[in-house]
C-alpha cells in the first residue's frame, strides 16, 4: 500500500517537473509580450528581412500610424468615457449631498464679471433663480452653483459663443470640477455634424440642456428642458388657447406642418419625407426651401412649388385649428414648434428618434403628446385617425395643463428644473409623477408639507377623500389693551358655539404681553394664545396648532353670528380648494391710468374676498410662508391692508377659480376700526386710525380720512406690485354669491335652516 502511495507521489511530481521546464518559457514569452502590449497596442511587424526592404517611411510614424483594425463596442464605449469623464455621473458619485443638509436647497449664482457679455436669455434665467426662493447670495451656505458665464450657444459659429470657458472656469474657486454644479445650455454643436459637445470640459457638472439626445443623457442626473427663443416672456406668459373645462370645436384639419426643408445635412431626411402624406385636405404638410444664404445652389425639382404652396396658409390659423401637428426634429432634436403646439392646444406628433423630451423624468408625455418614428412616418395618419375623440379631448386638455404649469414663462422651466433637483436630495419626500401630471402642477404642491393627497385642497373630488369636519378659528388681535374689548368677547363666544369649531387660536400681535389667562371668555372649545410679531405676512405662519383642514381667518373686530359661521364653513367644504367669505373687493383695469385699480362698491362683480372672515385650507398658510419668495412677503409687511391682497392672488394662481361669497346679515362695507393700535404704528402695522385688512361691519364716514385714502393707495400699489411679479393678473371675477335654502324666502320660519341670517 505504501509502495502504491510513493509510485503516485513520485508520478505527481515528475509532471511538475515536466511543466516547468518545457512550458515556462511559454509562460515567460506570453508575459514579455503582455508588457509589450501595454506599451504599444500593436508595433509595426519586424520582418526577418527587413534589411532588404527599402524604406519609405520613419519608423516613429510608422508607428504613430497605431492598429487599422476598427476597434470593438466595448473600446468605443471606453474611449468615449476617457473623453467625457463625466459620463458615469450619477448623483451618488458626483454630487455633494452634504452642502445641503445644514442650509437646505439653496443655489448660488456666480456674480458676472465686467465686460461678460451675456445673452438676454441666460440673463433671464439668471434672474428666474435670483427671484425665486432657493436664492443665496452666499455661496457658503449654496447647495447647488450656477454659472455667470452664458453658456447657452455653443455653436461657436454663432455670434453669441463665447470662448474660452475652459479657461474661465478653472479659474473660479468653487468650481471644484463642476461638482454640484448646474449648467444650461440651448444649442450644442455646429454644423455639419451638430453633435452634442459643449466645447469645454463639463466635468462632475448637471446639464439642464435642450436637444437632450437619450444616449449621452444621463437618467437622474442630467434635465432635459424645451427649447424656447429669446422672447419667451420672463414670468407670467400667455394662457393656452383652450380654456379650462371647456370642449374645443371640431377642427378642420388633421394633421399640420408648415416649416423648413432640409436640402442636405443632418435633420434633412424626415423633412424632405413630410410631402408624402400631405393630401390637401384634412392634412396639410408644407415645407420650404427658401432659407439660407445659397439655398438656390441645392434646391430640388419640388422646390419652387413647395414655396408657393408654403406662402398660401398661415401658420398661426394652422395651429388653431388642427388637431395635431407634426413636430418633426431640425438640425437638432429639439424644435420652437414644440411649445408652440403646446399652447396652441395642438396634441404634439413628435418625429425625432432619440430625443429625450423635457422633463420627461417626471411629467409623462404619454398622456399629452404622440411619440412617432421617423422610420414609420408613412403611418402616422392612420395611426391619429384611430384616436377616440374622447381621448383626443384628454390630449388637449393635458396640453394645456403642461404648458400653463411648466413651460409658459422662464420662471417656470427654470424653477421646475430646481425643484426636480430638490426632489432628488430626499427621494423620500419628493412629489410622485401622480402630482407632477395632475392639476394645480409640482411646482405648487410642497413635499414638506404631506405626502398623503388627502391632505391637500386639490384632490378631495377626484380621489374621493373629504376634509374634516372642524375648523380652527384663527384669530390675529393686534389692539393694546389691559383688558379684553368687547367686540372680541362677543366674537369668542359666536365662534365657540359652532357646532364645527374644534379649538380657537389668537395670535397675539402686540409687544405688550397678553391678558391672562383668567381674564380670556370661557369657551367650550380650546383656546390657544400665541405671541407674534407685528409682521402682517406672520397672519399666514403655518402655525403648529392649527391641526384642522379648514381655517377661520378673523379680525379681532370681526362681527359674526354662529349662524354665518355654520353655513360658511358648509360651503367652503362644498369648494375646500376656494376662500369663502363675506366681505368682498372687485379689481378692475384702468385704461386712463394704465393699472389696476379695486372697488369696494356694491356691484354684482367680486374677485377678492376679505380674510378679516374668511374659511381656507390651511395648506394655504404653508404655500404663502414657503413658496412665496422672501420678497413679496417683505412687500407685504411694508404695505398696510396687502396680505388679504396676495392670499387672494396666490390662491387665484393655483386654482384659477374665483372665490366665494356667502349670505351676511348686513351689507358690511369697507370701513376703518376706531381702535388704539400697539405702539406708534411700524412697517407693516397700520398706524392708528387704520385696519387692516377692514372688518366686515360697516363704520361710520365720518371715521374715515386720511388714513382711508392712504389705505386705499396702498391697496392699489400692492394689487399692481403683485400683478406685475406674477406677470400677469391672476384674479379671477364671479358673479356668484350662495345663499341658505329658502333665504328671504315667504315661507315659514320653521322651515328654514339658518331663519337668523335675515335678521337684521
Amino acid at each position: 500500500m505504501q509502495t502504491r502511495k510513493k509510485c503516485i507521489f513520485l508520478t505527481f511530481l515528475a509532471s511538475w517537473l515536466l511543466l516547468f521546464f518545457f512550458g515556462g518559457d511559454q509562460l515567460r514569452r506570453f508575459a514579455f509580450f503582455s508588457s509589450r502590449k501595454a506599451e504599444s497596442r500593436r508595433n509595426w511587424p519586424r520582418w526577418t528581412d527587413q534589411s532588404l526592404l527599402q524604406s519609405f517611411a520613419d519608423p516613429e510614424e510608422l508607428q504613430r500610424d497605431g492598429d487599422p483594425s476598427p476597434l470593438s463596442p466595448r473600446q468605443r464605449r471606453a474611449a468615449w468615457l476617457s473623453v467625457h469623464r463625466r459620463g458615469r455621473c450619477r448623483m451618488e458619485t458626483c454630487f455633494d449631498f452634504s452642502r445641503c443638509e445644514r442650509h437646505g436647497f439653496k443655489v448660488f449664482t456666480y456674480p458676472q464679471e465686467r465686460g461678460q457679455p451675456v445673452s438676454e436669455t441666460y440673463s433671464k434665467i439668471l434672474s428666474s433663480i435670483e427671484r425665486s426662493r432657493y436664492h443665496t447670495p452666499n455661496p457658503a451656505e449654496a447647495c447647488l452653483f450656477v454659472l455667470s458665464i452664458d453658456t447657452l450657444d455653443r455653436d461657436h459659429l454663432s455670434g453669441q459663443y463665447v470662448r474660452d470657458v475652459d479657461e474661465k472656469i478653472r479659474g473660479f474657486p468653487l468650481w471644484n470640477g463642476g461638482r454640484n454644479h448646474l449648467i444650461f445650455n440651448l444649442y450644442s454643436g455646429t454644423w455639419p455634424s451638430y453633435t452634442g459637445e459643449l466645447g469645454f470640459d463639463t466635468g462632475q457638472a448637471m446639464l439642464a440642456k435642450a436637444s437632450f439626445d437619450s444616449q449621452s443623457f444621463r437618467p437622474g442626473f442630467d434635465i432635459s428642458i424645451p427649447l424656447f427663443s429669446k422672447e419667451h416672456p420672463q414670468r407670467g406668459g400667455d394662457r393656452g388657447w383652450l380654456q379650462q373645462g371647456s370642449v374645443p370645436p371640431s377642427k378642420k384639419y388633421l394633421l399640420v406642418f408648415k416649416g423648413k426643408r432640409y436640402l442636405t445635412g443632418i435633420g434633412s431626411g424626415t423633412r424632405n419625407a413630410l410631402h408624402h402624406i400631405h393630401n390637401g385636405k384634412d392634412i396639410v404638410s408644407l415645407t420650404t426651401c427658401k432659407h439660407g444664404k445659397d439655398w438656390e445652389k441645392h434646391k430640388d425639382t419640388r422646390c419652387d412649388q413647395d414655396n408657393v404652396d408654403y406662402e398660401r396658409f398661415d401658420y398661426q390659423e394652422l395651429l388653431h385649428n388642427s388637431t395635431f401637428c407634426i413636430v418633426p426634429r431640425g438640425r437638432r432634436l429639439g424644435s420652437f414648434r414644440f411649445l408652440e403646439a403646446l399652447q396652441a392646444a395642438c396634441i404634439p406628433v413628435l418625429l425625432s428618434d432619440g430625443w429625450e423630451l423635457p422633463f420627461a423624468e417626471v411629467i409623462d408625455w404619454g398622456r399629452a403628446a404622440v411619440v412617432g418614428s421617423e422610420r414609420l412616418l408613412l403611418q402616422i395618419p392612420s395611426a391619429v385617425r384611430c384616436i377616440h375623440p374622447e381621448r383626443v379631448l384628454a390630449f388637449q386638455q393635458q396640453t394645456q395643463f403642461l404648458w400653463d404649469a411648466y413651460f409658459s414663462s422662464v420662471d417656470k422651466i427654470v424653477h421646475t428644473t430646481l425643484e426636480i433637483i430638490k426632489d432628488r436630495l430626499s427621494p423620500h419626500r419628493s412629489r410622485s409623477r401622480f402630482l407632477w401630471n395632475s392639476l394645480p402642477g409640482g411646482l405648487l404642491v410642497l413635499p414638506g408639507f404631506s405626502t398623503h393627497l388627502g391632505d391637500f385642497p386639490f384632490y378631495y373630488l377626484q380621489q374621493g377623500y373629504s376634509p374634516s369636519e372642524k375648523f380652527t378659528a384663527f384669530i390675529r388681535v393686534v389692539s393694546q389693551a389691559g383688558s379684553l374689548s368687547q367686540p372680541i368677547l362677543r366674537l369668542i363666544q359666536a365662534v365657540s358655539g359652532s357646532q364645527f369649531c374644534a379649538q380657537i387660536v389668537v395670535l397675539w400681535s402686540c409687544e405688550k404681553p397678553p391678558p391672562p389667562s383668567g381674564t380670556w371668555p370661557q369657551s367650550s372649545v380650546p383656546l390657544t394664545i400665541i405671541q407674534g410679531s407685528r409682521k402682517l405676512s406672520q397672519r399666514f405662519f403655518p402655525f403648529e396648532a392649527i391641526q384642522t383642514d379648514a381655517v377661520l381667518s378673523l379680525d379681532e373686530d370681526t362681527s359674526l353670528s354662529t349662524s354665518e359661521v355654520d353655513f360658511a364653513f358648509l360651503v367652503w367644504r362644498s369648494f375646500p380648494e376656494r376662500i369663502v367669505g363675506f366681505s368682498t373687493l372687485s379689481h378692475f383695469w384702468d385704461p386712463e391710468q394704465g393699472r389696476w385699480g379695486y372697488t369696494s362698491k356694491w356691484t354684482n362683480e367680486l374677485s377678492i374676498v376679505l380674510t378679516a372672515a374668511a374659511f381656507y385650507h390651511r395648506y394655504y398658510h404653508s404655500l404663502f410662508t414657503e413658496y412665496l419668495p422672501a420678497g413679496l412677503r417683505e412687500l407685504v409687511d411694508g404695505l398696510a391692508a396687502c396680505e388679504d391682497i396676495l392670499m387672494n392672488v396666490l390662491v387665484a394662481a393655483v386654482t384659477k377659480l374665483p372665490p366665494i361669497k356667502v349670505t351676511q346679515r348686513k351689507q358690511h362695507k369697507e370701513g376703518v376700526a376706531q381702535q388704539e393700535e400697539c405702539g406708534d404704528g411700524a412697517a407693516g402695522t397700520p398706524p392708528p386710525g387704520q385696519r387692516s385688512p377692514p372688518a366686515p361691519r360697516s363704520v361710520p364716514a365720518e371715521a374715515r380720512g386720511t388714513a382711508g385714502s392712504r389705505r386705499f393707495s396702498q391697496r392699489q400699489d400692492c394689487l399692481n406690485q403683485l400683478a406685475d411679479w406674477f406677470g400677469y393678473m391672476p384674479l379671477v371675477s364671479s358673479q356668484l354669491r350662495l345663499d341658505p335654502v329658502l333665504f328671504k324666502d315667504q315661507v315659514s320660519v320653521l322651515r328654514k335652516k339658518y331663519p337668523s341670517l335675515e335678521k337684521p
